[in-house]
């Protein structure tokens, strides 16, 4: 069998974890599998798609750094692969199960069915959907009707009894066709299809092989089977994926925290520990392994290893993967995944100013800083603030170590105006410790009390970057100078 999945979105939205699980894995099972993956853009709803929603779809998978192998963008075989582009198509099939009297003609008025819908409450009605009152018209005089230009819509005839199919994930699942939406609409009184009827044309002229959705569109699924019927056309496999659940067992939504993909960027999450991550929440491939890059995830990807209890998405184990993923970055690759955030944040000046040469080679090597340190990017402009810009004096009571006074504090300082030249010059913090170390030996100096008020001169903080490292790219001049005006700031 020749293996053909999709990501059939809507562009009604950003981008979010739950498409982009459904996206990952059509992604990684076609790839699995020698197969092709298909993007489709579902937007036969008019009023909500949007093209700044299409832009945020290519931007978001460009980042992400997978692609599909037909779609909008690309073309191929079943172009065009955009729905509202295909609307003959939908007529063309909206007619032919007219003529095989499995769907009729609807006149009923939006004012009738809301009466109908007002009357059941008033009755306090268990009874739901369309009535099938057009359902008993004639098709003879249906077409009349229609010839003169009548307004109409075209509706699905359900059959009576069961419908029977199996998930690859779920099993066999069986439904009852009073239970399905009664006589859906399949084409809408403007000409335009429902989601349903494109939806199940589509995947067969496409020929979609396997649909892998979220699993809330199972109960979907025993209509679009009996539309398959109707057709007389073989079905896809279905495997509906299992739901994304906060931490507290409810599905995912906003109150956890961020879901759209442009939120992640904007943190500063790396698109490797999304995927990453996004591939494990839902599934396992092998014991005790955390890491996974794209091409291991797809190696090892099969719909076995789906879960069938829904994934959790705990953002702090997504954090602590992007800390990795940080820290598995070269300097010069992590200065540049980090600029944009730095130049946003006024790093180099004014905000969005981009750095001179000389602030960009500074910048690169003040990554060994805060590497170890990082969760998201983001966090970068902060920390290395005082490479770029002289900080503010820190109150007097930061400099003083603990037992001792202000006046220590200010002997200590001076004391660092002695070896000061030494560390910046030291080639690494090992030779610079030991010189240090060397140095306070001769007096009986703690290290401890020696290197806070040094560390808050020199970078205006406690708690800060590796000391030793900041003093070597600060240089001896920069970090003279700032010990001279601590000093200064305690008299």
């Amino acid at each position: 069998m020749n293996i053909k999945d999709r990501y059939a979105p809507s562009p009604t939205g950003p981008q979010h974890i739950g498409g982009v699980r459904t996206a990952l894995y059509n992604f990684l099972f076609a790839r699995s599998m020698g197969g092709k993956f298909i993007l489709r853009l579902e937007d036969t709803d008019q009023t909500r798609s949007e093209e700044r929603y299409v832009k945020n779809l290519y931007d978001t998978f460009a980042w992400l750094g997978f692609h599909w192998d037909e779609g909008p963008d690309l073309g191929g075989p079943s172009a065009p692969y955009i729905q509202s582009e295909r609307s003959s198509l939908y007529k063309k099939y909206a007619a032919e199960l007219l003529n095989k009297d499995r769907a009729y003609y609807c006149f009923c008025t939006s004012e009738r069915l809301d009466a109908i819908r007002k009357e059941r409450e008033a009755a306090h009605s268990s009874e739901s959907g369309y009535d099938r009152h057009c359902r008993l018209i004639s098709k003879k005089e249906a077409e009349e009707r229609v010839s003169k230009g009548e307004s109409h819509t075209v509706r699905l005839k359900i059959p009576e009894g069961s419908t029977v199919f199996t998930d690859k994930l779920v099993g066999q699942v069986e439904w009852k066709n009073e239970d399905v939406n009664p006589d859906p609409v399949l084409l809408k009184s403007d000409g335009f299809p429902t989601y349903h009827l494109a939806n199940v044309v589509d995947d067969h002229l496409m020929g979609i092989t396997h649909i892998l959705r979220a699993q809330e569109w199972l109960p979907s699924t025993p209509l679009h089977v009996i539309m398959y019927n109707a057709f007389e056309w073989e079905h896809p496999e279905y495997c509906h994926l299992p739901l994304i659940m906060g931490l507290d067992g409810k599905k995912l939504s906003k109150r956890h925290g961020s879901t759209s993909i442009d939120e992640f960027r904007r943190q500063g999450i790396l698109s490797e520990a999304l995927i990453n991550y996004v591939a494990l929440v839902g599934a396992s491939f092998e014991e005790g392994k955390d890491i996974y890059s794209l091409d291991e995830l797809i190696k090892r990807f099969s719909l076995e290893k789906l879960s069938k209890s829904p994934g959790i998405f705990d953002y702090k184990k997504l954090e602590w993967y992007n800390g990795l993923y940080i820290r598995m970055k070269t300097n010069a690759e992590l200065s540049l995944l980090s600029l944009p955030f730095a130049v946003e944040a006024g790093l180099f000046g004014s905000a969005g100013l981009a750095p001179n040469d000389k602030q960009r080679e500074l910048y690169e090597s003040a990554m060994s800083l805060v590497k170890e340190r990082l969760i998201y990017l983001t966090e970068i402009p902060e920390k290395l603030s005082y490479i770029f810009t002289e900080p503010p004096i820190a109150p007097k009571e930061d400099f003083i170590p603990k037992k001792l006074e202000l006046g220590d504090a200010v002997k200590m300082l001076n004391k660092a105006k002695e070896i000061i030249t030494g560390l910046a010059n030291a080639p690494s913090d090992e030779e610079a410790e030991n010189l240090m170390k060397a140095y306070l030996e001769k007096d009986g100096t703690k290290l401890g009390d020696f290197m806070m008020p040094l560390r808050v001169a020199i970078t205006g903080s406690k708690v800060s970057p590796p000391l030793f490292g900041s003093i070597r790219l600060l240089g001896e001049e920069i970090s003279q100078k700032r010990l001279e005006g601590a000093i200064n700031s305690l008299k």
